[in-house]
């Protein structure tokens, strides 16, 4: 009994230390693992609010290359017919549409419907007022009534709505982003 005991004297201080020892370590790591999770989800957080920005400039980018008064220089060229205006107006709208599709991973469903509408709207405003027109009849024609019409909207253009919803929405994904850094 009494070598037991002398066992139980030294055993029994060893586990308490050996307890003790496993609850501190046990700790640090648990602290430092979710101290690297919490850096990780930082740089993670970073990136992703630069990618947003990115996509919202962008996007405001497509918006103002799409405002009509744009469209209508850059693509314009003397001597061709209404309908082939028509075609490359189009094909232009499509074409830009289709390069920023990617977009919508990054921005919210109001901002990307924002721009779809945009691109429906611009393609339909153009389809109408083709129609108004013959098809062989000079491209200035139909720019002229596009500006035409431009010149008589009421209120704010779509072009100008859609950008306002990017640029609240980047503004908030921006102030969100300055809170965190701090």
């Amino acid at each position: 009994m009494e070598t037991t005991l002398e066992i139980l004297k030294y055993t029994i201080p060893a586990i308490v230390v050996l307890i003790a020892c496993t609850i501190i370590v046990r700790r640090f790591v648990l602290s430092d693992v979710q101290r690297t999770q919490l850096e990780l989800m930082k740089d993670t957080q970073d990136t992703t609010i630069r990618l947003r920005l990115q996509a919202y400039e962008r996007l405001a980018l497509f918006v103002e290359r799409l405002d009509p008064r744009q469209l209508l220089t850059r693509v314009y060229q003397s001597g061709i017919s209404v309908g082939e205006f028509h075609q490359l107006l189009l094909i232009t709208i499509r074409t830009e549409f289709e390069h920023n599709l990617a977009q919508q991973i990054y921005v919210s469903k109001d901002v990307w419907n924002a721009v779809r509408g945009i691109k429906e709207q611009q393609m339909n405003m153009i389809n109408n007022m083709a129609q108004q027109l013959p098809q062989e009849a000079s491209a200035k024609e139909l720019h002229k009534k596009i500006v035409d019409y431009l010149l008589t909207v009421d209120g704010e253009l779509p072009t100008e709505m859609a950008l306002r919803i990017i640029n609240e929405e980047a503004k908030v994904v921006l102030s969100y982003g300055a809170i965190n850094k701090s």
